[in-house]
């Protein structure tokens, strides 16, 4: 049975646009799959299809300056905080046009314009990364806050806790948001840890930390919103563990041999898509046509990035080096 979600407190048109929001991650991630198995995309893939509560609850709580870190698990990221579903597709089909100049692909997603850093595949790397984007921040008085997405197994990384205690002795502008999807690769995290939360573990840091419904993409809203301020007014990070759940296995190679299809089942009766759009309906806030044009909507802006992507050109060999170094080698600049 299908569990609601209040939706009391946001107006038809903001739970719409965030429904649209997962809903274009979903298809994206569906659509991707099937180039993939068409053998149209180079590499493997880390999917996102269960997760984009996290994605875009968070994002649509950030500001305009905000900045976010990512993981190998990037997509949903990207396109919630902007990247457009053109430049993300060519990316992936390793084009001139994608996000990255086609030099990125799928675990290096991103695009400064829009304040998201590429991808970082290393696991725990964005927790590094993000505590100077955050002194930055904190440097220049500016009043933005960067936002760090990992996942559980990261917590298991020295990186992980140096870089929550040095955010934490100097109060930067930071938010950390927890995608606990149970595992770390195949290896459930009860197998790694003996306190069962990730949000325990941060006390010893004076870090206050929430657990959120990670499926619920309204509390994941408010939960990084209240953060966000805490940040921005200067008392420094926050951590929010948002309980999830991947729908796919950890890459397009795994068979999720190591969990089992009731588990699967009991999660995908939490879809965040589903609940939002169960309980709008039963709040007599929309109608189920309203769902079947923004799916006709989301599916035509596919299907036009596919094609935008297949008549893109591929990167020229003398870009090669192009935006590997902040001044490109040969300019006499680089020993």
């Amino acid at each position: 049975m299908t569990e609601r979600i209040n939706v009391d407190d946001v107006t038809t048109e903001r739970a719409l646009d965030l429904y649209r929001e997962m809903l274009r991650i979903r298809r994206f991630e569906d659509r991707v799959y099937q180039l993939f198995l068409q053998g149209e995309l180079p590499g493997t893939l880390h999917q996102y299809q269960g997760q984009e509560a996290v994605a875009v609850g968070a994002c649509q709580a950030l500001n305009d300056g905000d900045w976010i870190t990512s993981t190998h698990r990037p997509h949903g990221h990207a396109l919630a905080k902007g990247v457009t579903v053109r430049s993300a597709m060519a990316e992936l089909y390793g084009k001139a046009t994608g996000c990255c100049g086609g030099k990125g692909g799928s675990m290096h997603l991103g695009d400064p314009d829009v304040g998201m850093i590429p991808a970082i595949a290393i696991v725990a790397g964005g927790v590094s990364v993000v505590s100077g984007m955050g002194l930055a921040f904190k440097m220049q008085r500016n009043g933005h806050v960067a936002l760090c997405f990992f996942g559980d197994g990261a917590s298991n990384e020295g990186a992980f806790h140096e870089g929550l205690n040095f955010a934490a002795v100097q109060k930067l502008p930071i938010v950390y948001v927890c995608e606990n999807n149970m595992y770390g690769a195949s290896t459930p995290f009860t197998a790694t840890s003996l306190v069962p939360n990730v949000a325990d573990r941060v006390a010893g840091y004076g870090i206050p930390a929430v657990i959120v419904d990670g499926m619920d993409v309204l509390a994941i809203h408010d939960a990084v919103s209240e953060a966000r301020q805490r940040a921005a007014a200067g008392d420094g990070p926050t951590l929010i563990e948002a309980k999830t759940y991947r729908f796919a296995g950890h890459s397009r190679g795994d068979a999720r041999g190591y969990r089992s299809r009731d588990e699967e089942a009991e999660w995908k009766e939490k879809d965040p898509l589903v609940r939002l759009e169960y309980s709008l309906l039963n709040a007599g806030r929309a109608q189920e046509s309203t769902f079947a044009r923004i799916l006709d909507e989301v599916n035509t802006e596919l299907e036009d990035a596919v094609e935008f992507s297949r008549q893109s050109p591929d990167p020229r060999p003398e870009d090669a080096l192009t935006d590997a170094y902040a001044t490109p080698i040969g300019t006499g600049t680089h020993s």
